[in-house]
């Protein structure tokens, strides 16, 4: 439900996205610092979309890949732990029992 949610966010953003900008395509300066140019603002505001859209699915991914590792590093230790512990099962002799045993106590 919650994907459906957020697909139907993202059209609504884009017809409004859309919507706008085929309101304004009256020719913008653009300066890109080295060089300027003239282009109709309908252009400027899809690409402008666009790059921020493929910004955030980029962080995403990233994201989701590092969550992925760390689950996948989560569940070896856990395997690690639920792993019966051979050394814990025989008693340890302590120095005291050591000594008791060399005393003949």
């Amino acid at each position: 439900m919650k994907i459906q949610g957020m697909l139907i966010a993202g059209l609504i953003f884009a017809l409004i996205t859309a919507v706008f900008a085929v309101i304004n395509v009256e020719p913008v300066k653009v300066n890109f610092l080295f060089a300027e140019t003239s282009t109709p603002l309908i252009l400027v505001i899809l690409t402008s979309t666009l790059l921020g859209g493929l910004m955030v699915g980029m962080f995403g991914i990233v994201r989701g890949y590092k969550l992925q590792r760390k689950v996948k590093l989560l569940e070896k230790q856990l395997l690690e732990a639920q792993k019966p512990v051979t050394a814990a099962a025989e008693p340890a002799v302590t120095q005291t029992e050591a000594v008791q045993t060399e005393t003949g106590a």
